[in-house]
């Protein structure tokens, strides 16, 4: 049984809107993945966890 602590959370920081690429300027994640996430697997989960990683990592300045 997995418990609520268990499962990938979120890396909304209520900061919600996208870019012109469709890109949340607070969490890194897609409209697409956003809208997603509650149906996710964790597994699902952490892989767009690293592209938001990869994204924030390409985006430092």
């Amino acid at each position: 049984m997995v418990k609520v602590r268990d499962k990938v959370r979120s890396p909304c920081v209520s900061v919600c809107a996208l870019n012109d690429d469709d890109i949340c300027i607070g969490c890194q994640r897609t409209g697409d993945e956003i809208l997603r996430w509650s149906s996710m697997t964790d597994d699902e989960r952490r892989e767009v966890l690293k592209s938001v990683a990869e994204r924030e990592e390409k985006f430092q300045i």
